[in-house]
């Protein structure tokens, strides 16, 4: 096209057209024939569709809680990608000996990508709607493409099922595992901490009262046995005194010696043979009668009456050696006795006292201790009540888990039901011949105008006066208008 800036009008696009008509006819006649051909040799494909719901559990959750807490778009990728697997698919080519041609040509790898470029799983596109999914299978069989869609919607049910059953027993499997352990950690914490009060018994914190009460009867005992001893201790010097006052020499004129030395001499003097007798012990009368027979025989001779008498009362006193000791004296055993019976008592009391003292210091010691044990016994019971604590909350779980296992075996938990199964496709699904049709009818129409247009700015030759003036630069004076010819009748 030489002048760009020239209007056109209708007659003009006329003229054009009629200019260009081959570039018209031409293309739009190709593009329709071959579009033609194409629905007519073009390999019909069959689709097949199944629509399978997602069917919540049958048993309500609160009372039986699942296991299986994934999305049902997670686990459709993950069964999706375990179906569509190559063991799972060449078992389906060669159960429904699909691919036959191909495989000639073909390796196994690339046949099996083949096939899963061919299966279509589709979730709802709308959040609110996702109780349901749709699995799709194109191929050129329809009877075959009706099976394979079957097959593969069993096989994802059969995954499905699997997989919650798999996981609910990895689950059962894990806490079981868990609960074992913990068991175990309960059981050494619980010998432990049993050990540990059997081993601090008597200084744990919660015998504290006890303790405390046990020392104050102690210590109330402990005076009381003092009390005793002292008392005990009291009688002891009063009988020891009563003793030595019972052994004491006592003179029977309730003088001392002399004067009854004095009455001997003057009655050995007068001649008389009778003489007053000594009374105190054995022991006492002979010093008398030693130290008074000194005194005589210094200022008599041996054959003074005076010095044959002391003799003679010394001989006599002999003789009644036992009759004059006073441990014969049945007042002096008596104290004796009593004295050994309250050395006895104050050896019991010291005893007493002793052993008393000795539980004191252990109590004492108990409740001194009580603190350190109370932040060791505290340590091992915060440890006991999480292991606790930890152990029963496995225990639910389990129980838990275990229902949920129940529930998945007998197909009771959430299911995939097919509520419409792949029918046998009636018309193929590519190619759309109405739309492949319209589609070639606008690639004809656009294909012809597009070439004739651009033919039409390509060319430089002149076809009216503007073309002229335009790229010669000179003023038309005259055009000859174009003359046709016409036909005779």
């Amino acid at each position: 096209m030489i002048n760009a800036a020239q209007s056109y009008h209708m007659d003009d696009y006329i003229e054009i057209m009629r200019r260009r008509i081959w570039y018209l006819v031409i293309p739009f006649v190709l593009i329709i024939l071959g579009t033609v051909l194409f629905v007519i040799f073009a390999p019909r494909l069959y689709k097949a569709s199944t629509l399978v719901l997602v069917s919540p559990q049958q048993v309500p959750e609160a009372l039986v809680h699942t296991t299986v807490t994934s999305r049902i778009e997670e686990r459709l990728q993950s069964i999706a990608q375990e179906v569509m697997s190559r063991t799972r698919l060449e078992q389906v080519i060669a159960e429904f000996r699909l691919y036959q041609k191909e495989s000639k040509t073909l390796s196994k790898e690339e046949i099996v990508e083949k096939m899963q470029k061919d299966i279509k799983v589709e979730l709802p596109t709308k959040r609110d709607e996702k109780g349901f999914f749709t699995i799709s299978y194109i191929g050129k069989d329809p009877q075959v493409v009706t099976g394979v869609t079957n097959r593969l919607t069993s096989l994802f049910i059969e995954e499905n099922l699997r997989v919650r059953e798999k996981q609910a027993v990895g689950t059962t499997e894990f806490l079981a595992s868990e609960l074992t352990t913990t068991k175990t950690k309960l059981e050494q914490l619980e010998a432990a901490l049993t050990q540990y009060k059997q081993q601090h018994m008597g200084e744990l914190p919660e015998q504290r009262d006890t303790n405390l009460k046990i020392l104050e009867q102690l210590q109330l005992q402990y005076q009381r046995i003092g009390e005793n001893l002292r008392a005990a201790q009291d009688r002891k010097l009063y009988i020891q005194k009563q003793l030595t006052d019972l052994e004491l020499p006592i003179s029977a004129g309730g003088g001392g010696d002399t004067p009854a030395l004095g009455k001997e001499t003057r009655v050995s003097s007068g001649r008389s043979s009778s003489a007053p007798e000594m009374a105190g012990s054995y022991e006492s009368q002979k010093d008398a009668l030693n130290r008074l027979l000194d005194e005589l025989t210094s200022r008599y001779t041996v054959s003074h009456p005076d010095v044959i008498a002391a003799k003679r009362k010394l001989a006599e006193l002999e003789k009644k050696k036992e009759t004059y000791n006073v441990k014969n004296d049945p007042r002096h055993k008596e104290l004796r006795n009593q004295l050994v019976i309250i050395d006895i008592e104050i050896k019991r009391f010291r005893s007493e006292e002793a052993q008393i003292s000795g539980q004191m210091n252990r109590y004492r010691g108990r409740i001194e201790n009580v603190p350190s044990r109370e932040q060791e016994m505290a340590s091992l019971a915060r440890d006991y009540q999480n292991t606790r604590e930890t152990h029963e909350l496995l225990m639910k779980k389990n129980q838990d888990a275990q229902q949920a296992e129940n529930l998945e075996r007998r197909q009771k938990g959430e299911q995939f039901r097919i509520i419409d199964p792949a029918r046998l496709p009636e018309k193929p699904f590519s190619p759309d011949i109405p739309k492949v049709l319209l589609i070639g009818l606008a690639l004809s129409i656009g294909g012809s105008f597009g070439l004739a247009f651009i033919r039409e700015q390509m060319d430089r030759s002149f076809h009216d006066a503007g073309d002229a003036e335009a790229t010669l630069g000179l003023k038309v004076l005259a055009t000859i208008p174009k003359i046709e010819e016409k036909t005779a009748a």
